[in-house]
């Protein structure tokens, strides 16, 4: 029992690790500075926002065409570990080189924010896809759960830190706000390195399913991409997982994008910086009882119920910032999402979960992060070509809560016991086949 707690609280520690990525760098700190180093370069305010939308866009088209054949040639190969290592390597020495970006062409900038994000979504995945490997069935509802809100509590440490340097950064040895901007950044390189630490020394690699060999790195690539032409195909033998995948596809269309353009979008109608940061340290803040709560909400009703709730104070929340226009608008929305994000995401990832087969685990965590990464491409989109079309982005709002209430109808079609009924039967013919 306690090696296997050792292990499931190491797995959590990454959730400490990486959130501080997108609670620093994507939701807080790096748009309005982005936005800046645009409107340097003789752009206006609706474009220089539309650049921010477009660049978060073309980085999850990226990986959300990359997703499902890394988790193909990672059940493939094994080395979800590794995977996972190299990729957040990756991120983590990018989102470094932002730090050092504000004297660079913004095409330079965006290749970098690009490169950062794609090495976060890409750890992501291989960490999403270790779960069913070393939680029991019954705990992955509270595994997944503690480790957002871990993720919550960690990220809102780091980004009270940071407000401390934006707000009094001449007590800090800092020259003034890009100083504190930058060192905020680099703040989150050190804390992703060094807790991620944990997972890669006590989580262990799970066992390939599939042993087939492999001759070299292009037939290794052939094969997974086989394998994921399989995938789909198996996929469509799902059919509650099938319907589960759009309704997540769309729901956290809105979810996406609020949380990549909210500061950009607060930077536009002009409320400042230190504002909105500490209005995400809010969100932060209440994200992690809530997650929790959200938590025991699946255990009394169920994961889907509890997610439909969440959905619902998000529908709420999308038509009050259409309204928006003070500091206080903000602080009152940064609440309602910090009630509602951690729980919907974290039962949307266990709900996914437990409707697959482990044995394809990777592959099919693939589908989900492809989901995921598609979820914000369209989104931000809409709120760039708004900015230029209409010279503001309050419009694009109206497409969100569009996706956000077919996202909620669709899910709440999804019979989830036949999902897991149907994912367990794979399980065990796969094992008989093995045997």
């Amino acid at each position: 029992m306690a090696h296997y707690k050792k292990i499931v609280n190491s797995w959590i520690m990454y959730d400490w690790a990486n959130s501080a990525y997108i609670t620093v760098v994507v939701a807080a700190v790096y748009p309005p500075f982005y936005r800046s180093i645009v409107k340097e370069a003789g752009f206006s305010e609706g474009t220089a926002t539309a650049m921010w939308a477009y660049t978060a866009s073309l980085a999850l088209g990226l990986i959300f065409l990359a997703g499902p054949l890394l988790g193909a040639i990672s059940d493939h190969l094994g080395g979800k570990k590794r995977f996972l290592a190299i990729s957040a390597g990756v991120g983590i020495a990018a989102t470094t080189a932002l730090a050092f970006t504000d004297s660079m062409s913004y095409l330079v900038v965006s290749a970098i924010f690009i490169l950062s994000n794609i090495g976060y979504s890409a750890s992501i995945l291989f960490y999403d896809s270790l779960l069913p490997h070393i939680v029991k069935k019954s705990d992955i509802d509270r595994v997944s759960t503690r480790g957002y809100t871990l993720g919550y509590l960690g990220g809102g440490i780091l980004l009270l830190l940071n407000v401390l340097w934006l707000t009094y950064p001449q007590y800090f040895g800092l020259s003034g706000t890009t100083a504190a901007v930058k060192a905020c950044l680099i703040s989150v390189s050190v804390w992703w390195a060094l807790f991620t630490i944990p997972l890669l020394r006590n989580v262990p690699e799970p066992e390939i399913s599939l042993k087939t060999g492999h001759k070299s790195l292009a037939d290794d690539v052939m094969k997974g991409c086989r394998r994921l032409a399989c995938t789909f195909r198996e996929a469509t033998r799902y059919r509650q997982l099938l319907l589960f995948l759009p309704a997540f596809w769309l729901y956290y269309e809105a979810i996406g994008t609020i949380i990549k353009m909210a500061t950009a979008y607060g930077d536009e109608i002009g409320i400042g910086l230190t504002d909105m940061v500490i209005a995400l340290l809010v969100t932060q803040l209440i994200g992690v009882p809530s997650t929790l709560v959200f938590g025991r909400l699946a255990k009394i009703f169920s994961a889907k119920a509890a997610i439909l709730f969440g959905l619902g104070i998000y529908a709420f929340t999308i038509c009050g910032a259409f309204f928006m226009s003070t500091a206080f608008h903000f602080y009152i929305l940064a609440v309602l999402i910090g009630t509602a994000q951690g729980g919907t995401q974290a039962l949307s990832r266990s709900l996914f979960a437990a409707m697959i087969p482990k044995t394809r685990s990777a592959e099919f965590f693939g589908l989900f992060s492809s989901s995921e990464k598609a979820a914000g491409i369209l989104g931000p989109l809409v709120f760039g070509l708004t900015s230029q079309i209409s010279g503001e982005s309050r419009y694009g709002i109206i497409i969100l809560e569009i996706f956000l209430l077919t996202g909620m109808l669709l899910l709440y079609k999804v019979d989830v016991r036949k999902g897991i009924e149907d994912a367990g039967r794979k399980d065990s013919e796969a094992e008989a086949s093995f045997l």
